[in-house]
């Protein structure tokens, strides 16, 4: 039985229920998934998702969450002198960049 359902069946036994998922999962250093159920079951768009899909959602978005997070730990630890992105190259100054040949060998990071 999904959360959702839980909490439209019965509003206050299902608060709880959630409520103490959400601490749980917060306990658990598991931050993406918290805030993901909570954004999830709060999407229309999502209520008719089978459990299993919902739960794939609910995972891929930890994962993204742990790793965003470490890549900003290591960008912080790298200490760089500037912050440097793709979108602020510049391509007037002649070093033979091709915003194209850039723009494609991003995609394929």
């Amino acid at each position: 039985m999904s959360e959702d359902r839980i909490i439209t069946t019965n509003p206050r036994k299902g608060f709880m229920l959630i409520e103490q998922t959400y601490e749980k999962l917060n306990a658990m250093k598991l931050h993406g998934m918290s805030n993901s159920l909570k954004e999830r079951l709060g999407r229309p768009d999502h209520r008719d998702l089978a459990f299993t899909e919902l739960f794939g959602l609910i995972i891929d978005d930890e994962w993204t969450y742990r790793t965003n997070r470490r890549l900003k730990g290591r960008l912080r630890n790298a200490k760089f002198k500037e912050q440097a992105s793709l979108e602020n190259l510049d391509y007037t100054t002649p070093r033979g960049l091709k915003k194209a040949v850039i723009m494609e060998l991003a995609q394929n990071h």
